[in-house]
């Protein structure tokens, strides 16, 4: 790993001043069974979620924005759409596109990661072998008499949460509705009756939603029983809830013999190739892989718009380390001193969401957090959501609980982001332990371990077995490698016990479940079981993997709120205030008029900058200035350029800031140089400001 020789102060210094409060809110979560992702609702009789600027955040409004400006729209609207796929438009696209190109200056560049292009269609042998085929699920339940299917945590979320709003009704409390999301129903639900519930009722309910992310199938099934919980439209019984398998299913060829899947998670791809990647690296550990590419999940009930789809785009990180070493990193002396904001297990298993602010040195000391590689991972991760326009003080890392973990994880922390649908997961920080590599190299026979030359030779005392080949066959005949393999597994302490047998009675049993009555004696000539010291040269072990894994989508639509905002008195008048490295137009140029002298000035412009490789776009509609530098802050343009008979006479232009509406005035080749300075991250706008002249009316002719 190379020094962070690019960034001249320590990564505390990177970090934006907090000075948004963050609204209070209620606990529960969704879940999926591979994997767990919380969703912590606001409780609206608390408060609301907030604008960039602190405005409550109507999420109408702003659904409305990016469907109109086209970021994203439903795929195949025409045809009715189906829920869970989404298309995105120009904005939409270049948005994430800049978000990538920033991940990977972020992580592939800065950190020298192994970046790698695994192929979506993936064999059913390795997602069986991997153990996603068994348990990459979640659980469902149908209505006999319709057919309608549910989600089972979600079915008891959806009643739970109906008849908690029709006790705060009957106590005369307000209840703010969410209509967006009633109209987006599909179905029609019964309406809520205003029943008091018994205050312990009550309490039991929310206890439920708070920990629905860790009940089982039967847990599900009991509740679903316990508490009636019917179909919410009919009023029907439901059927036990049962396993679905999240994962795309299809054949591979013509003939169809060999089954396949689409890829659920880009990791799998990343683990086949590791003996590779080590090569490629001259051998040398630790080291790290990247993959970015399209994952699929056949989600039961997608809902939430771009946070829960069913094709989406990952970004994951697989760090290869020693485990003998502690799992230390070599930077973590970089990173140390930043603050976290944790949520830890401990606090959420006594049924609170306090957040805890420490340094990741304090988080690691403690073993809060499991060790130096998964804290350095949480910073990086936390700086990177920062440096793509996440508000720092909406940003928590989250830690699963030991029933919530994915099946191969040995810890893993979440970074979860406020949104106006609560605490939304967009990146998982788990250490998988040595899991994917193991159980991939039992299944093939593939060496997927590192092989080291020890600095000197390891001597260990141990117990040795000798078979005498040439009688144990005959002895033994069809039942011989059963016989031979279980000697070969037995344990050093049971090694030394059978020594001691065979010296006292000149034979010994081993158990063997497959031969016979599972036991097998075996005598003095045809075993040998004595101590020796063996002179271990080099090193062999399989390395543990820190994995953190992106959701671009999530982290795309989070960052939309969190940069959304309105001008002062007129709400209509949005702004998305992206960081200008990923804003998708970088540049607005707007002609004064319509008079032919600007043409040739905006199109020289244009293509100065395009060859800066400054993206930027042209309007010269009727349109007055103001609305026209109006309808591009809703697009996230961060500078707008205008040419005036002032640009005509000397060549100057001024440039305008979008959050504060500023502007400065000076040469084309320095106005040039600020905008490459402030969309390449080099420089702020306040920069800018001391730099170059203010500039406060346009000229007319």
């Amino acid at each position: 790993m190379r020094p962070l020789s690019r960034l001249s102060c320590p990564f505390s210094a990177l970090i934006p001043l907090h000075t948004q409060p963050i609204p209070l809110a209620r606990s529960f979560t969704v879940t999926s069974s591979r994997r767990k992702y919380q969703i912590e609702r606001i409780d609206p009789t608390m408060a609301t979620t907030t604008t960039k600027t602190g405005q409550p955040l109507d999420r109408t409004i702003l659904d409305s924005l990016l469907r109109r400006r086209l970021f994203f729209t439903p795929a195949f609207e025409i045809y009715g759409g189906v829920t869970g796929l989404y298309d995105y438009g120009p904005p939409g696209c270049a948005l994430q596109a800049n978000i990538i190109d920033t991940w990977r200056k972020h992580f592939v560049l800065e950190e020298d990661m192994l970046e790698v292009d695994c192929t979506m269609l993936t064999p059913s042998v390795v997602l069986e072998t991997s153990g996603h085929v068994d348990k990459f699920a979640d659980w469902m339940c149908k209505d006999p008499k319709t057919g309608e299917i549910f989600r089972a945590d979600h079915l008891v979320e959806e009643v739970l949460e109906s008849r908690l709003k029709g006790d705060k009704e009957a106590r005369g409390q307000k209840v703010e509705i969410d209509e967006e999301k009633e109209a987006k129903k599909k179905r029609k639900t019964k309406d809520t009756k205003a029943v008091k519930l018994p205050d312990d009722v009550v309490k039991e309910y929310k206890e439920i939603l708070a920990q629905i992310d860790n009940y089982n199938g039967d847990e599900l099934s009991m509740l679903i029983t316990k508490y009636d919980i019917k179909n919410p439209t009919t009023g029907d019984n439901v059927e036990p809830p049962v396993a679905f398998n999240l994962m795309f299913q299809t054949a591979i060829g013509p003939s169809s013999n060999l089954a396949g899947y689409l890829r659920p998670e880009t990791a799998q791809g990343q683990f086949l190739t590791f003996q590779k990647l080590l090569e490629f690296n001259q051998q040398s550990m630790p080291f790290a892989s990247a993959c970015i590419g399209k994952s699929f999940r056949n989600e039961i009930s997608p809902r939430a718009g771009l946070l829960r789809v069913r094709e989406f785009l990952m970004a994951e990180i697989e760090h290869f380390v020693d485990p003998e070493g502690g799992k230390k990193h070599p930077r973590f002396h970089e990173a140390k001193d930043v603050k976290i904001g944790l949520l830890d297990r401990k606090v959420q298993l006594s049924g609170r969401t306090e957040i805890t602010h420490m340094t990741i040195g304090e988080a690691v000391a403690t073993k809060t957090v499991d060790s130096e590689t998964l804290g350095y991972f949480i910073v990086r991760i936390y700086l990177f959501l920062v440096r793509v326009g996440a508000d720092p003080k909406k940003i928590r890392f989250r830690q699963h609980m030991a029933n919530e973990m994915a099946h191969y994880a040995a810890d893993c922390w979440d970074a979860e982001l406020l949104t106006s649908y609560g605490w939304i997961e967009c990146v998982g920080c788990a250490d998988r332990s040595a899991y994917d590599l193991t159980v991939h190299s039992k299944k093939t026979g593939a060496p997927l371990c590192v092989r080291e030359t020890r600095s000197e030779p390891l001597h260990i005392e141990e117990w040795q077995v000798n078979l005498d080949k040439k009688k144990f066959g005959p002895k033994f005949k069809k039942d011989g490698k059963a016989v031979e393999a279980a000697v070969e597994a037995l344990s050093q302490d049971l090694r030394e016990k059978l020594a001691i047998d065979l010296d006292k009675t000149a034979k010994i049993e081993v158990d063997v479940p497959e031969v016979g009555n599972g036991k097998v004696e075996i005598d003095k000539t045809l075993i040998n079981i004595e101590k020796r010291t063996r002179v271990e040269h080099t090193r062999e072990y399989t390395p543990n993997v820190i994995e953190p894994a992106f959701g671009i989508g999530r982290i795309l639509y989070s960052v939309m709120e969190h940069v959304y905002w309105s001008r002062e008195g007129s709400e209509e008048r949005g702004v998305l205030s992206f960081p200008p490295p990923i804003a998708p137009t970088k540049v607005l140029l707007v002609p004064l008029s319509g008079h032919q002298d600007f043409k040739p000035l905006v199109q020289r412009m244009s293509l100065k900058l395009r060859q800066l490789g400054i993206s930027n776009r042209v309007d010269d509609s009727s349109a007055s200035i103001g609305k026209r530098y109006s309808r591009n802050d809703e697009l996230g343009t961060p500078l707008g350029i205008t040419v005036d008979f002032q640009s005509v006479k000397d060549n100057t232009y001024t440039l305008r800031d979008r959050d504060s509406t500023k502007q400065v005035r000076s040469d084309e080749d320095t106005i040039c140089a600020a905008i490459k300075s402030v969309v390449e991250g080099q420089k702020t706008w306040a920069d800018v400001q001391k730099e170059l002249p203010e500039f406060t009316q346009q000229e007319a002719d």
